[in-house]
């Protein structure tokens, strides 16, 4: 080959964009609280990540920061205990903002690199989990895992802006997103195949099923965005 030519080639390959490797599918829970300083950064990139194909992302709210100067109006005493279970399952700390993935590690929820790391270290679902509306109700299928499981139906507010009057994040505006207002467990069983009718989705909120080993490790997950 001559050199122009191939000074031309060396050229064209640069041209041609790289693919970005598929992000597995994962179940994104950060545990975050409007009264952290550390936390919007979390929240802002929880809201990037819900985009991405694959991602199911869930902000739980923790209601221990709120004898601190402010009190986080979605905040709830089931969202601390979810992260203290998992602190104890994955022997960890219970701190924000700390991000979960899968069940099966936690890492701070601030941290994009920290975050992607863990979401190609755990991999992907091992159950298929679908959510669909039939006549307007929900129904989820959930297949067979071959041990014992849990299915938690978390409903999720997509996004909402919040004036903060005090605490570490007095005076400024909050943007946050996929905020679990709502969670009901629908049952716990042997593990085999099953379909199920779940309760009403009030308008304007997703939902978001989480299917569970014994161990808190994330077996499989499906969204129903919002109507």
């Amino acid at each position: 080959m001559r050199r122009r030519d191939l000074v031309m080639a060396v050229l064209a390959a640069s041209l041609v964009p790289t693919a970005r490797a598929a992000t597995p599918p994962a179940v994104l829970e950060l545990f975050t609280s409007q009264g952290c300083s550390s936390c919007p950064a979390a929240d802002a990139l929880l809201g990037r990540l819900a985009r991405e194909p694959g991602i199911i992302a869930l902000a739980w709210h923790v209601d221990y920061w709120n004898g601190l100067g402010w009190h986080d109006p979605y905040s709830s005493p089931a969202a601390t205990q979810r992260q203290q279970r998992y602190a104890e399952a994955l022997r960890d700390k219970v701190y924000t903002p700390a991000l979960v993935v899968n069940g099966a590690r936690m890492v701070v929820g601030s941290d994009d690199q920290a975050v992607r790391s863990a979401i190609g270290a755990v991999g992907g679902f091992a159950v298929p989990v679908t959510l669909r509306r039939e006549a307007e109700v929900p129904v989820a299928e959930i297949g067979a895992a071959g041990q014992k499981v849990s299915a938690l139906l978390a409903l999720y507010d997509p996004q909402r802006a919040t004036e903060i009057g005090a605490g570490e994040n007095g005076g400024r505006r909050l943007t946050e997103y996929r905020i679990v207002r709502g969670t009901s467990l629908l049952d716990t069983w042997d593990g085999t195949a099953r379909q199920l009718t779940l309760p009403d989705i009030a308008p304007g909120l997703g939902a978001a099923l989480l299917v569970q080993s014994a161990d808190l490790k994330m077996l499989g997950a499906a969204d129903l965005p919002p109507v």
